[in-house]
């Protein structure tokens, strides 16, 4: 949408003659823009200070904003927004009851930077290299297997092929560890390219030897998996294997999350759990209870592809409780998280780049008026 359509769009919802979906997009791209708006000082004339906040907000629109669907709740706080903001102008917003000026003061105040390329790599002999500064180029040697950093931060191995025939007693195994507050790829030794997301973990061999190409990944990561019918692709993650011959899919398998769901986009991929197995289609998410092998394997036949690699996509989407969007907070900007009293049971809901400020995204929470946040050093405090 661009700025005209974005006008005729406001002047449709005047004359109360907006579509549906027209209504619902004009709601979520307001508060989705207003939150991101910095208010500029209220100038003599009230038409004015209109219009400057309109010129602010709709110069900052995309050229083709996604639409997502609304939780309920976002829904109606959206359209009491812009009912306030329609009828009444922006004089209301500009001038913000001042504890609400001085909750956002102090987000900004003390404000925390998102994460980065961060990552430590263990090597076979125990070896650590700490990713985020180290230098580009080779990086070790590993029997007939280089490891090298690429200029855009990522690290791949290259492999004498003819060790593929050796015993896999010779195979040494790495293990790159992504800390709160990190990402990172790493292109494996088949070509394989995975994508980490903060408080992760992978361990894999310096080459595939043998019938399987097997991994082990902690926390959740993206794969896009080389194409090798005679080898299958293995992911071991708590209780649960994912097969594959060669697809795209992201798994999400954090100890401290009630599921672990693993979530296809192309190909196809078998997943088991105990002695449960089911296949999955692209577009389709599979759930397990974490830590328990009894449980069954549930599929979602229409996920919500989007929000299962927001992450990798630098997005943060916030449909949820405010528990596991806190834990998600909590592991790009490396902050703890206290709660004082108890949590709100509502669903929130919101869209924010992953590589924004923590004020930015709290803000977007604070929009439903169901929960308020402070910052102290690197704790997040979270109230009613």
């Amino acid at each position: 949408m661009n700025k005209e359509q974005a006008q005729e769009l406001l002047e449709k919802y005047k004359l109360g003659i907006c579509t549906p979906e027209e209504k619902a997009l004009l709601e979520r791209w307001y508060l989705e823009e207003s939150a991101r708006q910095p208010m500029p000082e209220a100038p003599e004339d009230p038409a004015k200070e209109e219009q400057i906040i309109w010129n602010r907000v709709l110069g900052t629109l995309p050229a083709e904003p996604k639409i997502r669907r609304l939780k309920k709740w976002y829904s109606i706080a959206a359209a009491a927004a812009i009912f306030v903001f329609l009828s009444i102008g922006l004089h209301f917003i500009v001038n913000k009851p001042v504890h609400q000026q001085i909750a956002s003061n102090q987000l900004h105040k003390n404000d925390i930077g998102p994460g980065g390329n961060k990552a430590i790599l263990t090597l076979g002999d125990g070896k650590k290299i700490v990713l985020t500064g180290a230098r580009n180029g080779l990086l070790a040697t590993q029997r007939n297997t280089e490891i090298k950093k690429t200029e855009d931060g990522k690290i791949t191995y290259t492999t004498d092929q003819s060790l593929s025939g050796k015993e896999s007693a010779e195979v040494q195994y790495n293990t790159i560890t992504i800390p709160r507050g990190g990402q990172y790829q790493v292109t494996l030794p088949d070509g394989s390219r995975v994508f980490l997301n903060a408080a992760s973990s992978l361990i894999y061999p310096t080459v595939f030897v043998g019938n399987e190409r097997k991994v082990t990944l902690i926390g959740e990561a993206y794969f896009e998996v080389a194409h090798n019918s005679h080898q299958p692709f293995r992911v071991s993650s708590n209780d649960q294997t994912v097969e594959v011959l060669g697809t795209h899919f992201n798994i999400n398998a954090y100890s401290d999350e009630r599921l672990i769901k693993t979530t296809l986009l192309e190909g196809s991929v078998r997943v088991s759990h105990g002695q449960k197995a089911a296949m999955l289609k692209p577009g389709q998410q599979a759930q397990i209870s974490n830590n328990n092998t009894d449980s069954d394997i549930s599929i979602i036949r229409d996920a919500d592809i989007e929000e299962a690699v927001a992450w990798k996509n630098g997005l943060f989407i916030l449909d949820d409780h405010i528990q596991p969007v806190m834990r998600m907070i909590s592991r790009w900007y490396d902050v703890d998280v206290v709660y004082d009293g108890a949590a709100p049971d509502d669903i929130f809901g919101g869209e924010v780049p992953r590589f924004q400020n923590i004020s930015e995204v709290l803000k977007v929470l604070q929009l439903t008026k169901k929960v308020h946040f402070k910052i102290e050093g690197r704790t997040i405090i979270v109230s009613r």
